[in-house]
């Protein structure tokens, strides 16, 4: 038998939703889910195995090889590029990207370099270039929601999902940047070497995402 197809999991939520989707498909994932504090876990019923990991670590794996697949946000994904397919939109996990500024702020009135707080630096580079805007980016691990109240930025980039949080620290959506969702990627020399097996089980995904 050939070695395990590996299937890199982000941590967290995305975790749950994809073993959930896993299973939906027909696949045994006790191990996963009684996982204790194992990384790496294996998939009954199929040749595959699935390495647990942060988002930013999925991407280099994936990108390096050493998993084949991988299960990540489209944040991510835009933050940090790479060179893999991007192969299924998995739909779970949605939010999105928004500018974001303290309420009643005119952000675009006079003619200074606004200064943005984010944790996605790449991101709010290429939005802002992409407007034609020069701006100063404070790279921000925290809580983002502070450098406007702070005064460090005149707005943040950051992902929104209900808005709540904003709206209780007094800031509001100025714009929509981009959708984000759980993204299926795929390693490029994997998709060459191994890619019956990989189409396979793409589409049996697919399959019961539709039926969702």
């Amino acid at each position: 038998m050939s070695k395990p197809l590996r299937i890199a999991l982000t941590k967290g939520r995305l975790e749950k939703d994809t073993i959930g989707l896993l299973e939906k498909s027909g696949f045994d994932c006790t191990a996963v889910r009684e996982k204790g504090r194992k990384l790496i876990l294996p998939i009954k019923d199929i040749n595959a195995e699935v390495v647990l990991a942060k988002a930013n670590d999925v991407i280099t794996y994936v990108e390096h090889g050493v998993c084949d697949i991988g299960i990540v946000g489209k944040d991510t994904i835009m933050e940090m590029s790479g060179k893999f397919f991007e192969m299924v939109d998995l739909g779970f996990g949605r939010c999105r990207f928004a500018l974001a500024v303290k309420k009643g702020t005119d952000f675009y009135a006079g003619y200074g370099v606004k200064t943005i707080a984010t944790k996605y630096p790449n991101i709010t580079r290429n939005y802002f270039e992409s407007k034609g805007m020069d701006v100063d980016i404070v790279k921000i691990e925290g809580s983002v929601e502070l450098a406007p109240l702070l005064e460090l930025s005149n707005g943040i980039v950051d992902i929104v999902e209900t808005g709540t949080t904003l709206k209780e620290n007094g800031l509001e959506v100025i714009e929509d940047i981009a959708p984000i969702s759980a993204r299926l990627i795929v390693n490029t020399v994997s998709m060459k070497l191994r890619q019956k097996e990989i189409e396979n089980l793409i589409k049996i995904i697919e399959e019961n995402l539709q039926s969702c």
